[in-house]
């Protein structure tokens, strides 16, 4: 009897020995066919070092010379500025190692070490000069960055003096020109009929160029090409005769990204199969209110005007909600203003303001008396009659401010008797516009003989305070300022900017941070599958 379960005992070892073995060799060989499944898996994500771009109307890869805005985007991974500009636009050097103000007209820039073309050679103060002449001649997309330049002086290899026609605040902004090449360019008998591709200075060189496309490739004498970040070895570009046409090649799948501000663009690409990237544009409307108005230079008018405007419903209406609510004149991504911009937009906020600032509704109208006198909000609002979606936006603003019972006549003008109104500034309220430039000057809207007429102390030492300050918590405290008293005094109202976009495959991998200056930033992380 204990034989026999010695035995049986024998027996169940020897079967739990042989099913362990089992187990752990099957485990083995599944863990085996999982790395092998892992490994397939990840081969088949093939990582391409290419990317595709399309141009229509292709003028000049020479940025001094080309009209073309998408050569001027491509341009700054080519050739270089002095400074450049960040994603929320700060100022930052770029090829130049420093620039200091001397005094009101004149300004002295030093480069960094060791830069060079693509060919090896060294960059120099006589190609500053050289770019900076050529700009001067008024032919250049540029040009207007040195119009207010007198002359260029080089100290040494290094070293540029630069003199000014007469004092321009913020002046540091202008350098962010694509500086070129002196030597390549000197034997050229008319710079600007040139088909030389200029020698690059950034990222990427041309390689090889004819009649319907051009290559890019890693330029090695980069200044910063001992990153190990660059996964795109070149760049494809091919020529189109219209924007129709890129559209289309984007479509079928033979270009990776575009950049545009066609408020339409799904017409011609769809709505599935690409990733879309949105920015604010530069190009801004708003309502200049005329401050020494009777009626508007009480602030609580103009405060009312403000909540009464649906500014989501004007773009939606007008725009299709392709454009962005805009509050505020630098509110288009720079650093120095802080808020999201959305809609005051409250009409029992409006008529509250009124009725605590003494204002009663009678006879369907706003009435105030004051020394004897009643005044009544009757105002007129001026808009371009050529400008159609001006005309629908000041129409759409007439039944708002009517609703919360403010009368407005819509005077429809013709170009030239807006400009004589804008001019003179004689009007209520009127829809203009601006193109905002890259730097945070706003002495048009604040400074003396400002459009609107409006006159604040404060505000106007603030103004004056940021154009010498270049430390940036400084800067912001003073924006942010002015900001509360610019929303507390409304003397304009901004409405709405455009809206751009850089749409790309979902196959093109990578960090995308575009703006107004380039959609090429963090291009060194970027990669196509």
């Amino acid at each position: 009897m204990k034989s026999s379960i010695i035995k049986y005992i024998f027996i169940l070892f020897v079967i739990f020995i042989i099913g362990f073995a089992i187990y752990t060799i099957y485990k083995k060989e599944n863990v085996s066919y999982e790395n092998e499944q892992l490994d397939t898996s990840a081969s088949k994500v093939e990582v391409l070092t290419n990317m595709r771009l399309g141009i229509s109307n292709f003028d000049n890869i020479n940025p001094i010379i080309s009209q073309n805005r998408d050569i001027i985007n491509l341009s700054t991974i080519l050739y270089e500025p002095l400074m450049s500009l960040t994603e929320d636009y700060h100022l930052k050097y770029c090829l130049a190692n420093e620039y200091s103000k001397i005094n009101d007209k004149t300004y002295i820039v030093t480069l960094k070490d060791n830069l060079k073309w693509e060919d090896g050679s060294s960059i120099t103060s006589q190609d500053v000069q050289f770019t900076i002449e050529k700009l001067k001649e008024g032919k250049s997309i540029y040009s207007t960055n040195a119009e207010n330049i007198s002359s260029v002086q080089t100290i040494d290899e290094k070293t540029i003096r630069i003199n000014l026609k007469e004092k321009e605040d913020f002046f540091e902004y202008n350098l962010i020109f694509p500086i070129i090449s002196s030597k390549q360019f000197i034997n050229e008998e008319d710079f600007f009929k040139s088909r030389l591709a200029p020698m690059s200075s950034g990222m990427y060189k041309v390689k090889s160029a004819d009649i319907d496309s051009m290559e890019l490739v890693k330029n090695e004498n980069w200044h910063s090409a001992n990153d190990t970040e660059r996964k795109i070895e070149n760049i494809q570009i091919r020529f189109y005769s219209s924007m129709g046409d890129v559209y289309n090649s984007f479509k079928i799948g033979n270009i990776d990204l575009i950049c545009t501000s066609n408020i339409n663009i799904s017409d011609y690409i769809g709505t599935i199969g690409y990733t879309s990237k949105d920015y604010k544009g530069r190009e801004v409307d708003f309502i200049s209110i005329n401050c020494e108005d009777t009626i508007l230079k009480n602030k609580e008018v103009r405060q009312a005007i403000n909540y009464a405007i649906d500014k989501k419903k004007i773009i939606s209406s007008v725009y299709d909600n392709e454009y962005y609510i805009s509050s505020f004149p630098i509110d288009y991504g720079n650093y120095l203003y802080f808020k999201e911009s959305q809609t005051s937009y409250n009409k029992k906020q409006a008529k509250k303001v009124l009725e605590d600032a003494g204002w009663t509704y009678r006879y369907k109208r706003w009435q105030k008396t004051e020394n004897y006198i009643t005044r009544t909000i009757r105002l007129n609002l001026v808009v371009d009659s050529s400008n159609k979606n001006r005309v629908k936006v000041a129409e759409l603003i007439e039944k708002q401010l009517e609703d919360i019972g403010i009368n407005v006549v819509v005077n429809k003008v013709s170009n030239k008797s807006y400009k004589n109104y804008l001019e003179n500034k004689n009007y209520d309220m009127i829809i203009t516009g601006i193109y905002n430039g890259y730097n945070p000057d706003l002495s048009y809207f604040f400074a003396n003989d400002n459009i609107a007429n409006y006159d604040n102390n404060e505000v106007k030492e603030i103004i004056n305070e940021v154009k010498e300050i270049r430390e940036e918590d400084q800067m912001k405290e003073k924006y942010k300022r002015l900001v509360e008293i610019y929303e507390d005094e409304v003397p304009y109202i901004f409405l709405y900017r455009n809206k751009a976009k850089v749409i790309y495959s979902m196959k093109l991998i990578g960090e995308f941070n575009p703006n107004n200056y380039t959609a090429y930033y963090n291009l060194g992380k970027w990669y196509r599958q």
